[in-house]
């Protein structure tokens, strides 16, 4: 039998565990997937929520820049590039997700649904 270094123990004693809900303390690990899908859903999820506030923030910033520009050339210019640079953002984070499950489904991998994605992994545990 091979000794692979995938089968090596690096922890002796105790396993090492995680913290929170993601650690499955106590658990047999069936629900790892799901738990791993739904953290990284959700993790996708907030930074589309965080990309829309910075969207508003910038948005608001260019704004009060217009309006304080009092005839500057200069100072609007650099407020109506800001106000393009944070739409051309929220629109190249919102055009990311489309595209990338656009490929996925090209393709027939449901990149975006992990827990179907990872249902199509077989995983083969080495036999003792």
């Amino acid at each position: 039998m091979k000794n692979l270094l995938t089968q090596t123990e690096v922890f002796k004693g105790t396993p090492f565990r995680g913290f929170g809900k993601l650690g499955l303390e106590g658990e047999s690990g069936e629900g790892a997937i799901d738990t791993f899908a739904k953290f990284i859903s959700s993790a996708i999820g907030l930074l589309t929520i965080v990309a829309i506030i910075w969207f508003i923030f910038v948005l608001f910033a260019g704004a009060m820049g217009m309006m304080s520009a009092g005839g500057d050339k200069a100072a609007l210019e650099t407020s109506r590039k800001r106000i393009t640079t944070g739409l051309v953002g929220l629109v190249v984070v919102i055009l990311g997700i489309f595209i990338v499950d656009l490929v996925g489904t090209l393709i027939g991998i449901p990149v975006l649904n992990l827990e179907e994605l990872f249902s199509l992994i077989q995983i083969n545990q080495p036999s003792q």
